[in-house]
């Protein structure tokens, strides 16, 4: 009994060192683990969202004080671990148990001051952040005076170690399509990634409402939102949508397969917000958005502010990524184009026109609609039927069967030859 209290207040202050080393290693994955579009919006959030935006400001400082108040505390707990461990030899609990212990103080160090605490920061790092920044503030601010020497002992040893040291320039168009010329001897392959690299620079010729998720192809859930409303299923392309509180329109989104929070009672907190853009924008202005905001999603708007669809970072790759990329296929996995016969195809209703143009090197006639089906309610002035038939420039359409506005299948022919049709 009287070993344990002589050991007693070695070990409380082991615990709280241990406690200061999980403070700035959470501290550290929840700061640096921040997103650029979750630090803008910090930047007029809370005392301490705004306090975690200032030290994110200036990273060295930030990165450089977190690592020394670490290291010391840590040095200090092995110290402790030290003198415990001697004192239980000399208390008679024998060589075994002073090395048992400070094995044993080492792992709790490695799991509960490092691997724990980092972990549970990079699930909610937003949260962390602004609990964390105002106590963390403190310390830095002590380190303040002796900062640029820990800074320039860096550089010297940088100099030393990597003298020829600095950093690349940014690398340039002509320097890629250079790459990929050198890269591979293969005809394929290299037409492939001209093939990606075209489809880089068709971005801004796409019309963002030609390739958006329509409204009809996704659920908006009202906050709060739980994983039970949910029921087991992820939501058509991968990420929840949340309503405003107040209406129906989209607020945030979060793509739930890279989400740890979902048994939290309300996913709303780990959900981030969503970008606008009207329909008339391009993908390319969408992407542009997207890089701004730091936002997964883009909501697309009409002339009255409704939001018509969404579009998705998924969305913008699978058009990059994928050689022939259809939005039936990536929304409804139905084939675009299915040929019939020598001058007779079904295509999907939801095709966009331009796309179908392209793929058959017709000319077409201006229209305000994107889709194939847009075109024949724009021409019939209706809503469209099974056996509907319409002429439209050099196509003629018919519909073969219309279940519902999104699952709408057409039969084109063309009245001149076509092009080059793959």
């Amino acid at each position: 009994m009287n070993s344990l209290l002589e050991i007693l207040p070695w070990l409380i202050a082991m615990t709280v060192l241990l406690g200061l080393s999980a403070f700035f290693s959470a501290s550290e994955a929840a700061l640096f683990f921040l997103r650029p579009g979750d630090r803008r919006r910090m930047e007029s959030g809370t005392a301490g969202q705004q306090t975690a935006a200032r030290l994110l400001a200036g990273p060295d400082r930030l990165l450089t004080g977190i690592l020394f108040c670490n290291l010391l505390v840590n040095v200090v707990y092995f110290a402790l671990s030290s003198i415990v461990a001697m004192r239980l030899e000399q208390m008679g609990s024998g060589s075994f148990s002073a090395v048992l212990f400070a094995m044993g103080s080492l792992l709790v160090l490695i799991f509960f001051g490092e691997m724990f605490p980092k972990s549970i920061a990079v699930t909610r790092p937003m949260d962390l952040a602004r609990l964390l920044s105002i106590p963390l503030s403190i310390p830095l601010r002590a380190l303040d005076p002796i900062l640029p020497v820990l800074r320039g002992g860096t550089l010297l040893s940088r100099r030393i170690l990597w003298p020829g040291f600095c950093l690349e320039q940014d690398m340039e168009l002509a320097d890629l399509e250079r790459a990929i010329q050198l890269s591979s001897k293969d005809d394929a392959i290299i037409q492939q990634e001209q093939t990606v690299l075209n489809n880089i620079v068709h971005l801004a010729d796409i019309r963002i409402d030609e390739w958006m998720r329509p409204r009809s192809q996704f659920v908006v859930y009202a906050p709060p939102v739980s994983k039970r409303d949910l029921k087991g299923e992820i939501p058509a392309g991968g990420y929840l949508l949340i309503s405003e509180p107040d209406s129906e329109e989209i607020e945030r989104a979060l793509r739930l397969d890279n989400a740890g929070d979902l048994a939290l009672k309300s996913i709303d907190r780990v959900a981030r917000l969503v970008a606008y853009l009207p329909w008339r924008s391009t993908v390319a202005d969408a992407l542009e958005e997207m890089s701004r905001s730091g936002s997964d999603v883009v909501a697309v708007v009409n002339e009255l502010g409704e939001t018509i669809g969404v579009l998705t970072i998924d969305d913008i790759l699978d058009t990059v990524l994928t050689i022939a990329p259809s939005r039936s296929k990536r929304i409804l996995d139905l084939n675009p184009v299915l040929q019939l016969d020598d001058n007779r195809w079904s295509v999907a209703g939801m095709m966009s026109i331009r796309r179908l143009a392209r793929r058959f090197n017709v000319e077409i006639l201006p229209t305000r609609s994107v889709t194939v089906v847009g075109v024949m309610q724009e021409v019939l002035g209706r809503v469209l039927e099974p056996g509907d038939v319409c002429q439209w420039g050099p196509f003629r359409f018919k519909v073969l069967d219309a279940p519902d506005v999104d699952h709408v299948s057409v039969e084109i022919s063309i009245d001149q030859p076509a092009g080059d049709v793959r």
